[in-house]
């Protein structure tokens, strides 16, 4: 038997101390605040030191452990324990996987770290246990950590309030744009490339002399990111100039490559640089398998020959092959050309999530570096003060020093005698007491007085400092000239490695002829939606089988590199490439699954795109307009809506608009002819109305120049014409009603 529950008294309740809580309240806050933990403490990275807190815990515990540039290296695994047993309570290897990341020279542009083992690589390799691993700071994680324990910055504790580690690091380089981040919040997130650290210098110093500069103008210096991989851009001056005007857009980054010549005419391609953030093991492995799925047809093989350094060889199918053309096929189809988003989504003043513009991050740097300045000046100022204060002391001291032994050798409390003899404050007293014998000699003395003097000038420097925001102003520029300096264009580390061209005419063209081989086809196209391709031009189509009651529906000669268009009546155009059609082997496949087609949608018309082609769309309702082919070709499977329609209508003909007039037929048997140019040219849209009818609607239309005549096909493949003189009788203007057609026109109201 169970044990039966403890009943509440009688009268009474007992809740057990349970408390009622709005589910809808609680959740609200709770996500809330892990939303503000998120952002505040782990995604977002601070506008002036560009760290999260992770990288900047790091940063000051390896500080903690004396690990300069030129120290011993230590084991990671000690700096990783010690940051997170101090700092950063939230597992070893996330701490590791984010010293590893600061040490790797292909993911930051200007490494904070120097490692000293095994710590990954460009071709995705891992890198090795921390336990096997060694590292120390770099130059550049010592600027940022400059001035540190001159009260630069403030202080907070740590996760169990038994230490003490910065908000913000002093940041005398310019980390956030130089190194760029990554991250992703609650609802937002940040995408910073890396740039080039003198270009940023030289534009923060135009920033200090004109403070109103806008982005544009900072442009001026700031070319664009500056990848640790190098690599090529491609986007044209004004796409970077927005992106960094908004603080949001994207940068299109190419591989390095040159054509290397071989023997009797050969050639490769030798790929020296790759995009950044791709990872080369992965690049070739994927190019390998499209080389394999046969769609990369100019491209005979790719082999990776890198050592130290890059080099990817491509060889081609043929030496006749253009080797731009080639390389787009690749730039197209593989990861040797991708996208950088950039986002400039920060903690402003370390506090407000923010997205940035280019001239609002740089200045958030420079303030950042006055308030340090300030801050530097005061806790200087503070020393000197208090050093001044023991040297007066001191210097009183010799003009009687007998006494002044006298007194320490005679008195019980000599330290409250001596303030009284000497009118000296508690600290000078305390200076005296703790003042060795063997100081006390002429020469000491001078040494003292030539120290006041010059502590004395430094304070009056300092005091001008902080009174003239010109002078800080001016100490800060003489700073940020110092960093460029170190990183300038002429040093190795400073040198621009990514550069910027335009995209070759061939990156513009349609690649489709180059991946597939050109053949003859012919396609024929169901009554009920099923495809296929017959080789060939000219075939007799009277043998052709179809499935069950199908029947043929349409058909046109094409090639093999040829996209086709395809309209439904519900005013959707559709794109399918004719290398993709099944063979006419057997009955072919359902366009619908080709294309994202609605089941309830009927096939109006197919026909091969032509680029530059004007056509001539229609509804059932009688109206139409004309439209590029270039504006209605669909990218994706689901179409692109080009004739907008009522409840009832249908889209009825899409058919060329090649000529100067329009012959318009409607279901009521009456023909109107009128100029092509009382039609608009749209992208997408309803249109005009092409013919006024009573009953009925469109029929047929036909676009036509009048000078060659009216022309159809009848029912027994007799072609009629008639001529611009007879013709003109059913000449009038768009949406007029028309007349009873010629005789010999068909009976079906059509065309053809």
């Amino acid at each position: 038997m169970g044990k039966k529950a403890d009943l509440p008294p009688a009268g009474g309740r007992d809740d057990g101390g349970i408390e009622e809580v709005g589910l809808r309240e609680a959740l609200e806050e709770r996500y809330l605040a892990y939303a503000l933990s998120t952002i505040m403490h782990r995604a977002l990275p601070d506008a002036r030191d560009g760290l999260k807190p992770v990288h900047r815990r790091i940063l000051h515990g390896m500080r903690l452990l004396r690990l300069e540039p030129g120290a011993a290296f230590k084991k990671s695994a000690r700096v990783v324990g010690d940051v997170m047993g101090q700092f950063h309570p939230h597992g070893d290897q996330s701490i590791y996987d984010a010293l590893v990341r600061l040490a790797q020279d292909f993911a930051q542009r200007y490494p904070l770290i120097e490692g000293q083992g095994n710590f990954g690589n460009v071709d995705g390799d891992n890198a090795a246990a921390m336990r096997y691993t060694e590292a120390r700071l770099t130059p550049v994680a010592q600027l940022l950590l400059q001035g540190i324990d001159e009260d630069a910055v403030d202080f907070r504790d740590t996760y169990d309030e038994t230490n003490r580690e910065p908000v913000v690091l002093p940041a005398a380089f310019p980390n956030l744009m130089a190194n760029g981040a990554q991250g992703i919040a609650v609802g937002m997130a940040t995408s910073i490339p890396p740039h080039n650290a003198a270009e940023l210098c030289d534009a923060a110093l135009y920033l200090i002399t004109h403070p109103a500069a806008d982005t544009d103008a900072l442009l001026t210096f700031v070319l664009g990111p500056d990848l640790p991989t190098g690599g090529i851009i491609v986007d044209d001056r004004e796409t970077i100039a927005e992106a960094y005007r908004t603080g949001r857009g994207g940068f299109r980054v190419r591989a390095r490559w040159t054509r290397e010549e071989g023997a009797r005419g050969q050639w490769t391609a030798i790929v020296t640089e790759i995009p950044y953030g791709v990872t080369k093991g992965r690049l070739i492995e994927k190019a390998a398998d499209l080389l394999l799925a046969k769609k990369l047809p100019l491209v005979a093989d790719i082999r990776d020959e890198s050592a130290e350094d890059i080099r990817i060889v491509i060889e081609p199918r043929v030496r006749t092959v253009d080797d731009v053309l080639m390389m787009e096929s690749l730039f197209r189809l593989t990861e040797l050309e991708s996208r950088l988003s950039l986002n400039l989504n920060v903690l402003a003043a370390g506090q407000i999530p923010k997205v940035l513009s280019l001239a609002e991050v740089l200045r958030e740097w420079l303030d950042h570096r006055r308030d340090v300045l300030l801050r530097r000046s005061r806790f200087r100022l503070g020393e000197i003060v208090r050093r001044l204060e023991i040297l007066d002391g001191l210097l009183i001291i010799y003009l009687d020093l007998d006494r002044v032994i006298r007194i320490i050798r005679e008195e019980d409390e000599a330290k409250p005698a001596l303030i009284a003899a000497f009118s000296l404050t508690d600290v000078q007293a305390e200076a005296i007491l703790n003042t060795r014998l063997r100081s006390l000699r002429k020469l000491e003395e001078m040494e003292l007085r030539r120290e006041h003097d010059k502590l004395t000038e430094e304070r009056a420097g300092i005091e001008a400092l902080l009174a003239s925001e010109e002078s800080q102003w001016k100490r800060v520029a003489g700073e940020v000239r110092e960093v460029r300096k170190l990183f300038g264009p002429e040093t190795a580390l400073g040198r621009r490695r990514t550069t910027f061209a335009e995209a070759p005419e061939a990156a513009g063209a349609d690649l489709t002829e180059a991946m597939v081989e050109r053949e003859p086809i012919t396609v024929v196209l169901s009554a009920k939606g099923w495809i296929r391709a017959l080789k060939g031009h000219g075939v007799d189509l009277s043998s052709l089988q179809f499935k069950g009651d199908d029947r043929l529906f349409l058909s046109f000669p094409t090639e093999t590199t040829a996209r086709l268009l395809v309209l439904t009546d519900d005013g959707r155009v559709f794109t399918i490439e004719a290398a993709k059609l099944p063979g006419g082997r057997g009955v072919g496949d359902p366009l619908r699954l080709m294309a994202d087609i609605d089941e309830n949608a009927a096939i109006v018309a197919a026909f091969p795109y032509v680029s530059g082609e004007k056509l001539l769309l229609a509804a059932s309702d009688g109206r139409g307009f004309i439209a590029a082919a270039d504006d209605i070709v669909a990218n994706t499977r689901k179409g692109k809506q080009v004739l907008n329609l009522d409840a009832a209508g249908r889209a009825r003909l899409c058919v060329p608009a090649n000529g100067d007039h329009v012959a318009v037929v409607g279901e009521n048997r009456k023909l109107l002819v009128f100029p092509v140019v009382q039609l608009p040219e749209m992208a997408r849209g309803r249109g005009v109305r092409l013919q006024r009818y009573g009953d009925g609607g469109i029929s047929d239309a036909r676009v036509f120049s009048i000078a060659d005549g009216l022309t159809w096909t009848d029912a027994s493949g007799r072609t009629w014409t008639v001529p611009e003189a007879e013709i003109r009788a059913w000449l009038g203007n768009r949406a007029d009603g028309g007349r009873l057609p010629p005789k010999g026109f068909p009976r079906n109201n059509r065309f053809r």
